[in-house]
């Protein structure tokens, strides 16, 4: 539906997915809602320097969690979702970007966007790849994992690496990046079809379901006998504490996420710390726009595996804007598979 008196004056339809308001305990679909009745003029306002885009791919990601809490990153209550997206521009106030560009960075969760702050969107240059991996592989998660794991860990070949929540959307390429540098790699995961798909599809050494495992301490003793040089931390609570009674004398730990702990009024303690000291453990966290400088590098890495096809990337894609509350509720019971996208348009 579309209405104005020309180009300029366009002015159409915009579906969004709304935040409700604050949330406690496990996120739920109906903390968010599909208004139906916006609209949206397909113009940059005059003397801006934003653009106006028009949303393809919405990135799922469990970060999404911590703002929906009451906190000075907060999502707003009564206005759309914002998160990590790929779009298309259809107007701009700005010299970097021309109508008709593709870009990936934090968008609304609405058909189309204005977005005043392009400080931190991506070009996206290489269009040979589906436009989905710049949700995913190519976009956020995948220099998450390139900057956990090289810059963080500093990994050597034929070191044993441990990591959690591994079928998700950083951790499955941790694992590989691991594997093509010669490393011993185990993941963990949450249901036997996913143990499955690290160890066959994405050819990680061994994989085991973390909820069949009473004793996370000699699980981890029977994959690492020896102990664990890198942790890449994607889980919290009791996975770390049993890591941290496994690793290896000036070992290393990337804190990426804890995701067993976003939900939880009271976060769990941590007990087996005192473990750092005796083995001189460097764990440090991070936070992905800490690497944003070194995205080139990460394309100059990572798109020849692609195209060589040494990387997998698994996606688990739900349509229509409308699935996007349901898909993003979805991984906090890790009902995704792969890494979590909402396609909102085709190009």
């Amino acid at each position: 539906m579309a209405s104005g008196g020309g180009d300029d004056e366009l002015e159409v339809s915009n579906k969004q997915v709304i935040f409700k308001d604050y949330v406690s305990g496990f996120p739920k679909e109906s903390d968010m809602y599909l208004k139906t009745n916006g609209t949206i003029k397909l113009k940059v306002p005059e003397g801006s320097n934003g653009l106006l885009v028009k949303n393809l791919y919405l990135s799922c990601d469990p970060y999404m969690r911590n703002r929906m809490k009451k906190s000075t990153d907060s999502l707003v209550p009564g206005s759309p979702i914002v998160g990590f997206g790929v779009a298309k521009v259809v107007d701009s106030g700005n010299p970097k970007f021309r109508k008709g560009d593709l870009v990936w960075g934090r968008t609304g969760w609405e058909e189309y966007s204005l977005i005043t702050d392009v400080q931190d969107l991506f070009k996206i240059e290489h269009t040979d790849v589906p436009l989905s991996y710049y949700t995913g592989i190519l976009g956020m998660p995948g220099l998450t994992a390139y900057g956990g794991f090289y810059e963080v860990c500093s990994p050597k070949k034929g070191e044993y690496v441990f990591v959690s929540a591994a079928s998700g959307a950083v951790g499955q390429l941790v694992g590989q990046f691991a594997k093509l540098l010669g490393c011993y790699v185990v993941g963990s995961a949450g249901s036997k079809e996913k143990v499955d798909l690290l160890k066959n599809k994405l050819k990680f050494d061994e994989a085991f379901n973390y909820k069949e495992e009473s004793d996370l301490d000699a699980a981890l003793k029977r994959y690492f006998p020896e102990g664990i040089d890198i942790y890449f931390e994607n889980v919290g609570g009791k996975m770390l504490d049993a890591v941290l009674l496994n690793m290896r004398t000036h070992g290393r730990i990337a804190v990426c996420g804890m995701i067993s702990q976003y939900n939880l009024e009271k976060p769990e303690g941590v007990y087996n710390l005192t473990h750092m000291i005796y083995k001189r453990v460097h764990m440090k966290a991070f936070v992905v726009f800490d690497y944003y400088h070194l995205y080139p590098k990460f394309l100059d890495l990572v798109l020849p595996h692609i195209a060589e096809g040494n990387i997998v990337y698994l996606e688990d894609i739900a349509e229509g804007l409308e699935s996007g509350p349901a898909a993003l509720v979805g991984l906090f019971s890790g009902l995704n598979v792969g890494k979590q996208v909402v396609l909102v348009a085709q190009e």
